[in-house]
């Protein structure tokens, strides 16, 4: 069977014979033949006096004959198994059919012109359009289309000048985090020469001038910079271009040599006048936060900038709001860890100087807080996992009025300082977008619906989203949502979907998803998403209740909201299938780890695998603030309990197996590079792939042209969930329903 499998381009490479050498002693008991990797058990590495083996760390090369031919052992196993799904390609047409709905961003005014991003339905990448008035009929401004013909170049990041009459824009290939940036006189669209590289993780902040913009980028370094590289990344600079000068020539503003993995961002201030300059050194809700007055350099911008360090620890963040001169307000999580806005006035900067001006909610969190039209406060809030949005007079933080919402999302607000108006975006499971748009000027202020989305084919009012509270083993209660059809008997007979991530003091709150809605609709499926610790669902107290020592709460957590969804009769083991991406791949793979008897199927997307390694890999370094680092024993010794990588077993007990595993990552992939997946298939395949009662496959699919998820063209985005829930219909058996 395993020369069947491999392509007879492949058996050219001579590293494949490693591959064919070990599979023939396959025994024909395995319900797959594996690909069997070569295995070095001299690679063994010692943390704090423990032994440690590695013996797939060759795979760490991403260029190296014996990877590239076990990936592509690994894809011409996975890829016959997909397409004997029969499922696959219905799935695939009534993803095509159902994503081919018209697709709006909230308008934003920048000068004399609106802008606003539409995508008619199945395009690659949406489309930036531009209208002289809102009645105005809109014409193509920026089409990310036209940057490459398959649609795998997409727009990163923008911004525009403060008069409206340039934009800079960002590019990223194969979804890699590196960008370049370029640059456009927006009358006419018209491209400029100006063409900035070795961007990653950058700020992008014009001044007021419109002369020139603030970027990040990381120096020169051996080797390539494509996305598929594992070089870590670190000396981030701040430099200044000026319009129409080559790249060679721009102001390099802030460096940290002393410091190697700190960050920073700079941001104008709404008047122009200041630079605000944010340092992060990890993936913590905490930053130092320096300053530059503009106007105490009457020469411009000719070097390092004069920066005052206003917070020079890492103590809690602040994060920039609005300023009425010196008077500046924050969003700060000191001593609020479901965050407050306090004023400082940088006339006397001192602590004791600070007044609050909305302060923390008992149990609702800040999410974001922004100034418009010069004297109004707009506050998004976070109750329970689900919006709010209220408005607050800026001179007194007086309360002002609530804005009606169901219960979904704000995933988009626009309206600046200078702007009269706003727009915001709510979504749901089962409402993909209705924009609001309310103008400031009138009294009584009326929010109206200025755009809502319908799909074709879908009724809302034939499902239903509940939200429920389960408790953990320690009690504690987590927030769960299940969608599933009206009047279900709650037998366990139907498929589960579990979804979670449980990190980075990121929340999960509702959205819209086709290729979910489809599962429930036609596969008969219930979707749940389980609001798991770790995130910033109740603020930072809930993100540090899931990270560093107390990381196995995550874990837990998510395993009670399976043993839940069993208990109330919404699915079974067998046909429970969960779900996650990165941080949420590190998920899924440990709780298969640690109870493979509760789950019938796993898909496991970009994730972190190697919890020993992780940090020496392109920005893993910046996660070390949320799982720790195997250089400091203690928190070796946290790592080692749980890392993916090393903790797989043949499951004990008659007739206990791992689930179904798929494994999903991508070439490009330099925010958790693909060695990840790899090494962790191979261990997975060599431990339990062999074991003859695992009659369940184990499978990885590693994405060309694909990175860590951003940019992801639709082509491929339907694609992806169209082999995810093949996997899952044909290793759970489940049929079609139409």
């Amino acid at each position: 069977m395993i020369y069947r499998i491999i392509s007879k381009a492949l058996l050219n490479t001579p590293n494949l014979l490693y591959i064919l050498r070990h599979s023939r002693k396959l025994t024909s008991k395995m319900a797959f033949q594996y690909p069997q990797a070569y295995r070095d058990e001299a690679v063994v590495d010692t943390y704090h006096g423990s032994k440690i083996p590695d013996p797939y760390s060759w795979l760490e090369d991403p260029d190296s004959e014996k990877t590239q031919a076990f990936v592509n052992a690994q894809n011409q196993l996975t890829l016959p198994f997909l397409e004997g799904c029969e499922v696959r390609d219905l799935f695939k047409e009534r993803m095509t059919e159902l994503y081919d709905y018209p697709k709006y961003s909230c308008p934003f005014k920048r000068g004399n012109r609106y802008f606003h991003f539409y995508n008619t339905g199945l395009q690659n990448q949406s489309v930036m359009y531009v209208q002289e008035s809102l009645e105005a009929e809109p014409t193509v401004f920026l089409d990310p289309n036209t940057f490459s013909d398959d649609g795998t170049v997409a727009l990163r990041g923008y911004a525009f000048s403060e008069d409206g009459e340039y934009l800079a824009y960002g590019t990223s290939a194969s979804g890699s985090d590196w960008v370049e940036m370029r640059f456009l006189r927006v009358d006419g669209a018209l491209p400029l020469e100006d063409h900035l590289e070795r961007v990653k993780f950058s700020c992008m902040s014009w001044t007021h001038d419109g002369k020139g913009l603030f970027y990040n980028s990381y120096p020169d370094q051996e080797g390539k910079s494509d996305g598929t590289e594992t070089s870590t990344n670190i000396h981030q600079k701040l430099y200044y271009h000026l319009l129409g000068t080559p790249q060679s020539e721009d102001i390099l503003c802030a460096e940290f040599p002393d410091h190697p993995k700190w960050m920073s961002g700079a941001e104008v201030s709404d008047d122009g006048r200041y630079v605000l300059l944010s340092i992060r050194e990890g993936c913590d809700p905490v930053n130092r936060l320096w300053y530059c007055d503009l106007q105490k350099s009457p020469e411009g911008i000719t070097g390092l900038l004069p920066w005052v360090k206003l917070i020079d620890n890492f103590d809690a963040e602040y994060e920039y709001v609005t300023n009425e001169g010196t008077l500046f307000t924050f969003k700060t999580n000191l001593d609020a860890p479901r965050y407050r806005l306090i004023n400082i006035n940088f006339d006397s900067p001192e602590q004791t100087n600070w007044k609050e001006l909305v302060p923390q909610h008992d149990k609702d969190v800040i999410v974001f807080a922004t100034c418009t039209y010069s004297s109004f406060l707009f506050v998004c809030f976070l109750h329970d996992v689900k919006n709010m949005l209220k408005m607050y007079r800026l001179s007194s933080g007086e309360e002002l009025r609530t804005f009606p919402l169901d219960v979904g999302s704000i995933v988009g607000f626009t309206g600046r300082k200078i702007d009269s108006e706003i727009f915001y975006y709510f979504t749901s499971f089962l409402s993909p977008a209705i924009i609001y748009h309310c103008d400031l000027t009138k009294d009584p202020l009326q929010p109206r619906v200025f755009r809502e989305v319908t799909v074709k084919g879908f009724n809302p009012s034939d499902y239903q989203t509940t939200q429920i509270f389960y408790p953990s083993k320690d009690g504690t209660q987590i927030p769960m949502f299940i969608v599933h059809k009206k009047g279900i008997k709650l037998d366990g007979s139907h498929p589960g979907f579990l979804y979670g991530y449980g990190g980075f003091n990121i929340s999960i709150t509702p959205s819209y998803s086709v290729s979910r809605l489809i599962f429930v609709r036609h596969l008969g499926g219930v979707l749940a998403v389980a609001n798991i610790r770790g995130g910033g669902e109740y603020g930072e107290t809930w993100h540090k209740a899931g990270m560093l020592a107390n990381k196995q709460n995550c874990f837990t957590d998510f395993q009670c909201a399976a043993e839940y969804l069993i208990k109330e009769g919404y699915t079974s083991p067998s046909k429970l299938t969960i779900n996650g991406g990165s941080n949420g791949g590190l998920l899924v793979a440990a709780c298969v780890n640690q109870r493979p008897e509760l789950f019938g199927c796993a898909v496991a997307q970009v994730g972190v695998m190697d919890m020993l390694k992780f940090h020496k890999f392109t920005i893993g370094h910046a996660w070390t603030t949320d799982f720790g680092c195997s250089e400091n024993k203690q928190q070796f010794d946290w790592l080692i309990k749980y890392s993916p990588l090393h903790n797989i077993r043949v499951p004990e007990g008659s007739g206990v197996q791992y689930p179904a595993v798929l494994l999903l990552t991508g070439d490009h992939d330099d925010r958790v590079v693909p060695l990840h997946s790899l090494k962790y298939i191979a261990t997975l395949q060599h431990i339990v792939g062999r074991n003859p009662k695992q009659t369940n496959p184990l499978f990885i699919l590693v994405d060309t042209k694909s990175g860590h998820g951003a940019g992801k063209p639709t082509s491929k985005v339907i694609q992806e969930v169209a082999d995810t829930y093949a996997f899952i219909a044909r290793c759970l058996n489940i049929s079609w329903v139409k």
